[in-house]
């Protein structure tokens, strides 16, 4: 008798550590690296079935006629979109109240004052002024990370007013500013804002105010075996492995999606991704500061966070889950609107251009590109890996 009850409670026992696995096989492995390194990929097909269904870039409005007036000259107070035709303008604005809009109201009214669409009253419209000044940013300044993809409203939206993936600073449950026995922001599975993002983890439920709004180091590795010079401490490690985390819970990912096994800080043997994700973690600051931020003034109580910040991205609003936003199908070459300032129409009936402003025999030389900020160590082309066939990565150190 003692024996079948042993015999049950092990059984029981076994089920629950299967169950607290959280996922059940068969698990599909991909293999994207040298053999016998772990560079793989684990992949559940029933959990993908959802990201696919989630996925799927919504309805594309036709495309507009580029000619005709501008629709600054037709309407009044066009700040953004001045370059655009009066058909191209409205097709944007058709599209966006499908992208944004909430259930029950997909019309104009709900950024614009039905009386006077160009009344700024509403805060809609000055979110969404902005909005499309990042968006056209991003699509224009920040291939580095989007490459020919690029975004639009719906990347993030998905067809509501509020991303549903974004993120507030989180006050904690009251001992992070505790004389004695405070959490460092750890160790609690239900925040001031609910269950933490970070895989249900101890680590710290917050990294994104540290280095998706300020700007502190991540790497904690030293360059050498020993400790020479090395000051960051455990708890700044586990400050950068919620990060780590969090990008891998919102790509779908392992962290070998960016990093190599046997040598994890070490660019030369990382993947070309970790180059992409490089430029991805200062694409979020730029935008959260440039661009959501200076919206606190805007945004009503009701759409901030309990400590009165707004809602900032992280890498989870855009990817949602997928290593690229949609498994990589670009809604945004549909809509070239979005893709940057245009250049205006060439009049076929205007004077041909000067031919003598410059002297017989010479050339007008090209402008030269800013150069990048010193401290700003960018990642650069041509690693080990790239010379022993692999593919080619960076070869800088990672410093932020």
């Amino acid at each position: 008798m003692n024996t079948k009850i042993h015999l049950v409670a092990t059984l029981a026992a076994m089920l629950g550590l299967l169950a607290a696995c959280g996922e059940r096989p068969p698990i599909e492995v991909q293999q994207v690296g040298y053999r016998g390194t772990g560079m793989e990929q684990n992949v559940n097909p029933r959990l993908r079935e959802k990201l696919i269904a989630v996925n799927q870039i919504g309805g594309v409005q036709p495309p507009a006629d580029a000619s005709g007036p501008l629709a600054k000259d037709v309407y009044q107070n066009v700040q953004v979109l001045s370059d655009l035709s009066v058909g191209e303008f409205t097709r944007v604005m058709l599209s966006m109240t499908e992208w944004v809009a909430p259930e029950g109201q997909k019309n104009c009214t709900y950024c614009h004052n039905a009386e006077n669409y160009a009344d700024e009253s509403l805060y809609q419209y000055q979110v969404a002024r902005s909005m499309l000044r990042m968006t056209r940013d991003i699509n224009t300044n920040w291939q580095s990370h989007v490459k020919e993809t690029g975004v639009t409203c719906h990347t993030c939206h998905r067809g509501g007013p509020v991303p549903q993936y974004v993120w507030f600073t989180d006050p904690g449950k009251g001992r992070e500013n505790a004389f004695i026995g405070t959490r460092a922001g750890q160790n609690s599975a239900v925040t001031g804002l609910g269950i933490t993002t970070i895989g249900h983890s101890t680590l710290p439920y917050d990294p994104y105010s540290p280095f998706l709004l300020g700007d502190l180091d991540i790497r904690i590795n030293g360059p050498t075996a020993l400790p020479t010079g090395n000051n960051k401490s455990t708890k700044q490690a586990e400050w950068t492995y919620a990060l780590m985390v969090h990008m891998a819970n919102s790509l779908g990912v392992n962290c070998t999606y960016c990093h190599n096994s046997r040598a994890w800080a070490d660019w030369d043997q990382s993947t070309p991704q970790r180059t992409v994700a490089w430029y991805g973690i200062r694409m979020a600051r730029g935008l959260n500061n440039q661009y959501l931020v200076p919206l606190t003034e805007v945004f009503p109580a009701n759409r901030k966070g309990p400590l009165g910040d707004v809602a900032k991205i992280n890498c989870q609003t855009c990817h949602q889950g997928v290593y690229k936003p949609y498994f990589g199908e670009s809604m945004a070459k549909a809509y070239p609107e979005l893709q940057g300032v245009k250049a205006p129409p060439v009049d076929p009936n205007a004077a041909p251009a000067d031919a003598t402003s410059a002297p017989a025999g010479t050339s007008t030389p090209a402008a030269t590109p800013a150069a990048a900020p010193a401290a700003e160590a960018k990642p650069k082309d041509g690693s080990k890996m790239a010379q022993r066939g692999g593919p080619t990565t960076v070869a800088a150190v990672f410093d932020r």
